[in-house]
């Protein structure tokens, strides 16, 4: 099978406002692809665009082999999707959306529902109107869920969820992957996403700035490094070694970022002089996302 997602030069415009710009992406079976960026860089707009709800200005979008605004309606009937702005019929119950769902499909109730329900700690039997924001959201991943979709496109889905909870979803999105399912992560929180994705997108003001692999993030983490040397050590000590962050030398201590394909040559450079006290930590990997592609100006939605 090829790509479940696959967009190209993507742009999508609001009047003079261009919400993405340019965008080439592709989601791959059994993948959690995490999407990140600040609040209004983008992301929505992308997600919509792939669910079909707004037509590209320019560019195309297909999601399991088929163009994502012409064939929305079986697409939809393959893919599990959690919106950012999420909209409940008050009186209905919880079971009652499922039903009406599950009938818009041209089936019945999935045996998987009181399943996610119990996982999720969610009554099904209450009407919307009574649920606290959490317990919607809940609704919300039951429905997307629970007919188990090819693809899973979940814009913020652990919103207004306890940490208990947000495990819960975690593990239910990995599951998903690890049965060859697709997942299309939209987040402002590298720590949520970092839990399950293995490669991730970081959007900026509409456009695409990096796609990479965790692990590949991992292994360019900064490390905070302090040295107190014996006697007064030059201004530029660390010119020689690229690629370092922060750098502070004040007579006899130092202090600097280093990523980890730095750390032996500023090791070298350091036991070239008296030492009296060295540390060096490495840092969050929050800390080393925000170095790298830190949250600049957001001018789209």
């Amino acid at each position: 099978m090829g790509s479940v997602i696959t967009a190209e030069g993507l742009t999508k415009a609001f009047g003079a406002t261009v919400a993405l710009r340019d965008l080439t992406l592709e989601v791959q079976p059994g993948e959690v692809f995490g999407y990140l960026g600040p609040n209004g860089a983008g992301k929505t707009t992308t997600l919509r665009l792939i669910m079909g709800l707004i037509r590209p200005t320019t560019g195309s979008v297909s999601v399991l082999g088929m163009d994502a605004w012409r064939d929305a309606v079986p697409i939809h009937a393959r893919v599990g999707y959690v919106p950012g702005e999420l909209v409940l019929y008050d009186r209905l119950t919880g079971y009652d959306h499922v039903d009406y769902l599950a009938a818009l499909r041209g089936g019945t109730r999935p045996a998987r529902v009181d399943q996610l329900a119990e996982q999720l700690d969610l009554d099904l039997r209450r009407p919307a109107r009574e649920l606290s924001r959490g317990n919607r959201q809940k609704v919300a991943l039951v429905l997307a869920l629970m007919t188990e979709p090819e693809l899973l496109v979940l814009d913020e889905p652990t919103g207004g969820l306890d940490p208990m909870v947000q495990r819960t979803v975690q593990g239910l999105i990995l599951d998903h992957a690890a049965g060859g399912g697709a997942v299309l992560l939209s987040s402002h929180v590298l720590g949520e996403v970092q839990r399950v994705a293995s490669r991730i997108g970081v959007l900026r003001a509409g456009r695409l700035v990096a796609v990479e692999r965790l692990d590949d993030l991992r292994a360019k983490s900064l490390h905070h490094v302090e040295v107190q040397f014996a006697e007064a050590v030059p201004a530029g000590i660390l010119d020689p070694v690229p690629d370092l962050r922060d750098v502070t030398v004040d007579g006899s201590s130092l202090r600097c970022s280093a990523p980890q394909s730095s750390l032996d040559a500023v090791l070298k450079v350091v036991s070239a002089h008296p030492v009296v006290d060295f540390a060096c930590a490495e840092a969050e990997l929050e800390e080393t996302f925000l170095a790298y592609y830190g949250a600049g100006e957001t001018d789209a939605a």
